[in-house]
This record gives structure tokens, C-alpha cells and sequence, in this order.
């Protein structure tokens, strides 16, 4: 086991990554290293007012940073015990879970068991799963399951009249949930009725979350909530809360291709790591084997895609099958399982072809089952295809890997906790050990719903025994918007900041992608950290100041962030584990079966301005 139930006092061994010049880990320390989680974590006594005083600072018992299934789940039960807001970037859908089109694995057939479906998540993760874990999520998958469905959630049926269940890629049973090939889009309609339907929960669109606000009390950090921008208005909002919650989703944006939509650009990762939240597995990123290949498409797109279109695991669960472009089928070569192994492995398949073979893309075809079945289980996929010349009930579909899915984030206990008092994380978000060093299909949204439920009591415990004055709101200097630079100013910056993550994200996806090497990884460490700094730099030759804040800038610098994480993290792994393959150590090591832990106090590491929260640090 490599985490405690409740951060309750518990020794455990770790590799621990610290800091040591410029934000990025240059001379890295690797320990093994004892670590003593506290007791259970004492209150804030403090005053909250669970209500709005203005437009500039707005008071509640929980604060929600995110709208995707963990946010929203989270909000409908704490909003029986208080006000909550719902903070998202942009339109409340538009989110991970949206994009989520396989569905949500769980036992609901007599024939599958609690124990069959540990063991493929276990397996599916290297071995580096937390047990507790992943006993919790499988046991209680099923119960939230009907949660969804009691709350108007629509998912398919078979001809028996009971839930049809799919299977994927490194399932041993059907066992996964869906509505068609759009399960997130059902999951995110449904509890967005219900929310926009409850008078304790307020939703703040398009709003921007900078950073946490936090206070050191003796050893212990306290969230008080978090500074967000209005993006429609350019002006800034302040959010004091009792318990926050953070459930962002993930840092895919750090690649050039991803599957996830624009808001991932791993902002609640870089905000919980720079309140000194524990930071872990960020080495562990996962990349889909197969979204749509544009330059195979016979009608091309007529402008670059925001996201990759995902073609879905269950495509091969209901018996895809990959061929490369002279239609010979290659995942026999590579593992028993063919297409039914796990992504990891269907990844790094497919990227070993597409290298040997000085090709851009391979061949999912799912043409040879019968149409009506093909348009039933694939109506998105199929709609998609079509649009650009591909009729995947004759034609095989080109496709390539993205980036899909971040194992790693901030460290969660079996109840959602950090070490950080008052904050709360889960989804994507989160490292719960649940994934291990791969995720297994369909396991993500299960995850979201179980710790979304799971973070719901000891917040309402900790909302009832917190009261905070209304003065806290003046404990730290609000962002400023640089409005006084001028338009011609702030567009440069602008363009520059968008050249700056393009840069960025080629370095990554060159250095840091499915196949990685220690020289490549120490040339994306050197390379990042002098773009970080040229950036910077250029920046406050503009008169930018670090009190300053823009969407542009604040998600450039969370990209930045995550980077380091990432390639920190990938640093001091030297095995191939799951998701992190290295050809200098191609071989799984026993010894090296440990999850990767991010102290972020562990040296100086906050000399750059992605490493620092914008506000000063206050002492109560």
C-alpha cells in the first residue's frame, strides 16, 4: 500500500524529486525516503458567510474548480449542507468528461466480480496500484452507477432489457457503461440539469482560476479558496470558501496533439503544486493509440483542430482490429492480447510501426461487422468520419496516438484529501494510486464519480467546524490585469506567449513522448527551462510585472509547470514501468515499484514565475 486512509499517521517509502535550480529539477536528488503524514488535520477556526457581498469577492461554503463528472457529482451532495460555486473555465460541458466517449466500467453482470476487475486494473497498471484504492473504486463503482441512472442518465440497453455491457482493451469481462459512443456528453447532461435545477449551487462560467489562496498555520498550509478572472469582463473575482475542491482535469495541452479540449492546460495540477500541495506519478502520461489521423483523411480539414477526434477504445473491444498501411496486422507481433491490450501497449505498438516503417499513421478497420451494429455502437465516430470522406462501416480509419490522460497529479487519500488543509481533489486532477503507472479503459469517469462521493463527507465536516471573518479576503493583494500596458503591448505578448507554447509543445512530444531516453529527457529539461526563462524575460521587458495576470500568460505558465513536472518525474524512474518506457532501462525493477512524490519544499524551486503563486504567503 503506498498510501494512508485519511492521512492518518503511517510510514511509507517514496522517491522523492526535489528541486534544486531555475524550477526545473537540473541536479535532481533521489531519496528513498520515510515520510510521517500527521494526524487527522485540525480545522481552521475561522469565520466563512455563505453568501455574495460584491462583484469583486464572493463568500461560500465550498468553492468547485471545475464542471466535468467530479465537480458537478461533488457540488449535488454538498449543496444539501451548504452554498456552493461551481468555478469553470469556459462553458460548464466543456470539459474532459465531455469528450469522454467510451463510458464508465463497473461489475453489474453476475458473471464478473470485484476481484476480476481489481486484478485487470492492477495488471493494467504495472503493478504500481494502490490496492486500498482500487478495492474502494471497483467495490463501489456499481452504486454510483445507479446514482447516475436515478438521476436521469441515459445509457443503452440490450435486447434483454438490461444495461448493455461493453468491453475494452485490457477488460477481461464486459463490464463498461455507455450511451453510445458519447458517455460523457450523457453523464455531463445529466448532472448539469440537476445542478442548474438546485438553488444552492451557483455556476460561474468562464472564469479562469489563477491560483489558490493559502495561508501557513504552524506546519500546516490552509486553502482559503482561489482568485479566478473573469475572462468575458477582464476583471478579477475572488472566491473565499470554506473547502475548495478541485477537479480541473488534466494538462493534455502540453502536447501538440491531445484528445482533450481546450481547457486542459493543467491548471489545477500547477495551482496545488505551487500551494505546496504533493505532487505525484506525473511521469505516467497517457497517450490514446488511436485518434483520428488527419493526413490520412481523403477530404482534409480545412483548418487546424483545436483537439484530436478520439476513436474510441471500444471500436477495438467490439473487434477492431490495426493494420499498418500495407493491411498487415501488426498486434499479434507485439502481445498476446493483440488489440485487446492495454493502451500503453497498443501505443507504443503503433508508434513502433509508424517509426519503422517512416509512416504517419496505421489502420483501425471495424468495416467487417455488420453496418446497423457499426452505426448503433459508433454514431459519433461514423458522423465524424463521414465529414471527411471515411465511411467506417466499408473503410478502415486512419489513426495515430495523442495525448489522452495524465495518471499522475495532485497525491489524493481515500477520501479525496490533501496535505493541504480544507482542499479536496478529484478527477483527473488527482493521483489516488487508483491508475498505477497506466489506467485502464473506461476507469477514469469510475474514479471521478467514486472520489467525487468519497470527498463529500469530511468536507462537510470540515465547512462546519471552519469559520472565517470576512476581512481574509484582505490578507493578499488581488491579481492585476495590465490593462495599463496598452492593446499594441499586450498583443505582442500575446503572440509571442502562443509562439512560446507551440515551441513547448514540439519539445515535449520531440523528447518526453511514448518512447523517451535519459539524454532526451535531460535535452527537454534544458530546453524548457531556457524558454521559461527567455519568456519571462521577454515579458517584463514589456512591463509586464508577476502580480500580473492574462488567460494567454496564466495558461502558458501552467503548461510550464506541468512540463517540469512531468519531466522531473520521468528523470528519476529508471525502469520502463506502464506509461513510461525508457531504452536506457527497458525493464520493469521491483525495487523501483514505488509511486514518484513531489515535495515541493524540498529545496528552492520557486525562482521562476510558473513555480510562484502571484500573492504573498501569509502566517496566521
Amino acid at each position: 500500500m503506498w498510501f494512508t486512509k485519511n492521512f492518518l499517521s503511517f510510514w511509507f517509502v517514496v522517491y522523492i524529486v526535489c528541486y534544486r535550480s531555475h524550477g526545473v529539477s537540473n541536479n535532481l536528488q533521489i531519496k528513498r525516503y520515510s515520510y510521517l503524514i500527521g494526524e487527522t488535520q485540525r480545522p481552521f477556526q475561522t469565520v466563512v458567510t455563505s453568501c455574495i457581498r460584491d462583484d469583486s469577492t464572493k463568500y461560500f461554503d465550498f468553492a468547485v474548480i471545475g464542471s466535468g463528472v467530479a465537480g458537478l457529482r461533488y457540488a449535488l451532495e454538498v449543496a444539501k449542507h451548504g452554498t456552493v460555486a461551481v468555478i469553470t473555465k469556459a462553458e460548464p460541458h466543456e470539459s474532459n468528461t465531455n469528450y469522454a466517449q467510451g463510458g464508465v466500467s463497473a461489475v453489474l453482470c453476475p458473471s464478473d466480480s470485484v476481484e476480476s476487475h481489481m486484478q485487470d486494473t492492477i495488471v493494467a497498471g504495472a503493478y504500481l496500484c494502490d490496492e486500498d484504492t482500487v478495492r474502494v473504486v471497483c467495490t463501489e463503482g456499481p452504486e454510483r452507477i445507479r446514482e447516475l441512472i436515478a438521476m436521469g442518465a441515459s445509457f443503452d440497453h440490450g435486447e434483454d432489457g438490461n444495461l448493455h455491457l461493453a468491453r475494452e482493451g485490457g477488460h477481461s469481462h464486459h463490464r463498461i457503461v455507455h450511451a453510445a459512443d458519447m458517455t460523457g456528453r450523457e453523464i455531463e447532461r445529466a448532472l448539469l440539469m440537476v445542478v442548474e435545477n438546485d438553488p444552492n449551487i451557483s455556476v460561474f462560467k468562464h472564469h479562469f482560476a489563477i491560483d489558490l489562496l493559502t495561508s501557513q498555520d504552524g506546519s500546516d498550509m490552509v486553502c482559503h479558496g482561489v482568485d479566478t478572472m473573469n475572462t468575458k469582463t477582464c476583471k478579477v473575482v475572488r472566491f473565499i470558501s470554506k473547502v475548495t475542491l478541485l477537479a480541473s482535469g488534466g494538462a493534455g495541452h502540453v502536447y501538440p496533439s491531445t484528445t482533450n479540449p481546450p481547457v486542459a492546460t493543467g491548471d489545477g495540477i500547477a495551482m496545488a503544486h505551487r500551494a505546496q500541495a504533493i505532487i505525484s506519478n506525473m511521469e505516467f502520461v497517457q497517450f490514446h493509440p488511436t485518434s483520428l489521423a488527419d493526413e490520412g483523411l481523403p477530404i482534409p480539414p480545412t483548418k487546424t483542430r483545436e483537439n484530436a477526434f478520439l476513436i474510441s477504445e471500444a471500436v477495438r473491444g467490439d473487434g477492431g482490429i490495426l493494420y499498418n498501411l500495407d493491411m498487415e496486422r501488426f498486434m499479434p507481433m507485439y502481445d498476446e492480447r493483440a488489440e485487446l491490450a492495454p493502451r500503453d501497449v497498443v501505443a507504443r505498438s503503433i508508434d513502433d510501426q509508424i517509426k519503422k516503417r517512416k509512416e504517419k499513421y496505421v489502420l483501425l478497420d471495424i468495416s467487417h461487422k455488420g453496418r446497423d451494429k457499426i452505426l448503433t455502437h459508433f454514431p459519433n465516430i461514423a458522423a465524424e468520419c463521414l465529414k471527411y470522406g471515411i465511411d467506417i462501416t466499408r473503410q478502415p480509419i486512419p489513426v495515430v496516438p495523442a495525448a489522452h490522460y495524465m495518471c499522475g497529479g495532485v497525491r489524493a487519500g481515500l477520501q479525496g484529501e490533501t496535505n493541504v488543509r480544507g482542499l479536496y481533489v478529484a478527477g483527473e486532477v488527482a493521483c489516488t494510486g487508483l491508475h498505477g503507472a497506466n489506467r485502464l479503459a473506461s476507469n477514469s469517469l469510475l474514479e471521478a464519480l467514486v472520489f467525487a462521493r468519497r470527498a463529500v463527507k469530511p468536507s462537510i465536516d470540515h465547512m462546519k467546524a471552519s469559520y472565517i471573518d470576512q476581512s481574509v479576503s484582505r490578507w493578499w493583494d488581488p491579481p492585476v490585469i495590465p490593462m495599463q500596458l496598452g492593446c499594441n503591448i499586450l498583443d505582442k505578448i500575446i503572440k509571442r506567449t502562443k509562439e512560446v507554447r507551440k515551441e513547448l509543445q514540439s519539445i515535449m512530444w520531440e523528447y518526453v513522448g511514448i518512447v523517451r531516453s535519459t539524454t532526451r529527457l535531460k535535452t527537454a529539461e534544458q530546453r524548457i527551462g531556457e524558454l521559461e526563462l527567455e519568456w519571462e524575460a521577454y515579458l517584463f521587458q514589456q512591463g509586464w510585472e508577476p502580480t500580473m495576470v492574462g488567460l494567454e500568460a496564466c495558461e502558458m505558465r501552467n503548461l510550464f509547470c506541468c512540463a517540469k513536472l512531468v519531466v522531473s518525474s520521468a528523470l528519476t524512474r529508471h525502469e520502463s514501468r506502464g506509461l513510461h518506457y525508457t531504452i536506457d532501462f527497458p525493464h520493469v525493477d521491483e525495487r523501483s515499484r514505488l509511486p514518484t512524490i513531489i515535495f515541493p519544499n524540498c529545496s528552492t524551486m520557486n525562482t521562476t514565475w510558473s513555480s510562484r503563486q502571484l500573492h504573498k504567503q501569509q502566517m496566521c
